[in-house]
């Protein structure tokens, strides 16, 4: 099949190795002082490793290519554990969803001591502007997306930072996706045709610090470049714990 997949450039690469703990699918290896895709069907073609190379030479192309394959993933991260944690058997392939990706560990989080006063119960009001929100269901022609300052978040962001409404939404039209559950060839395409037809102001990518996240950049990224439009553009990285990276 025809499809996304990673292409590393060997000329530029220096083996430095930065790519590889960028793959949550171990798809990427140093080998022979060189990074090289392990096997075609480990890589999601999503492209969350691009942003870590430093020489610039990892590129998401298109060519024939196996299928991406999560149980291949799964039993790939499982023989490539460290010796020490081989000390109990790796889950089954159906136990390690989303190929493995650390933004899908399971975790629980100790929220930080609060310093609202007791007495302060008020609530703030909601800075959503419009509905839908799911980049799935928004309309491109829709008429808040006129003259607006856009959001793309996501869909993790807002419940992981408290401040949301307040400091990201406020004054912005939304769109949110997750792209390592959606079709990221979706994303780019739509919201390259919102670009087009809707006279947005400025961009805002709000991703979360997992490596899958990196997917709704790269798509808002080719998005822009698609349109063929110069629009004001910032990436912003909330981590795990809510804070701004």
């Amino acid at each position: 099949m025809i499809r996304k997949i990673v292409q590393i450039d060997a000329e530029k690469c220096n083996g430095c190795g930065e790519c590889v703990p960028a793959c949550a699918e171990g798809a990427i290896r140093i080998e022979n002082g060189k990074a090289v895709l392990s096997a075609d069907n480990l890589c999601d073609g999503l492209g969350a490793c691009l942003g870590e190379c430093p020489q610039d030479a990892i590129h998401i192309i298109e060519r024939e290519a196996d299928e991406f394959d999560e149980e291949a993933v799964a039993h790939h991260l499982a023989q490539t554990l460290p010796e020490s944690d081989h000390t109990t058997p790796p889950p089954a392939p159906q136990h390690a969803p989303h190929g493995g990706c650390p933004g899908s560990r399971a975790m629980t989080l100790e929220p930080p001591p609060s310093t609202a006063s007791p007495t302060d119960t008020a609530s703030q009001p909601s800075q959503l502007g419009q509905w839908p929100v799911q980049l799935h269901l928004v309309p491109t022609s829709a008429p808040y997306f006129q003259n607006a300052d856009l959001l793309i978040a996501a869909d993790c962001a807002p419940f992981a930072y408290a401040g949301f409404h307040r400091d990201f939404l406020a004054g912005k039209a939304l769109v949110i996706g997750c792209p390592k559950l959606d079709d990221n060839n979706f994303y780019e395409e739509k919201l390259a045709e919102l670009f087009r037809v809707s006279s947005i102001k400025s961009i805002t990518v709000l991703r979360m610090e997992v490596p899958c996240c990196g997917g709704i950049v790269m798509a808002a990224r080719r998005a822009l470049a698609a349109s063929g439009k110069v629009i004001p553009f910032k990436e912003v990285t909330i981590g795990i714990r809510g804070e701004v990276k």
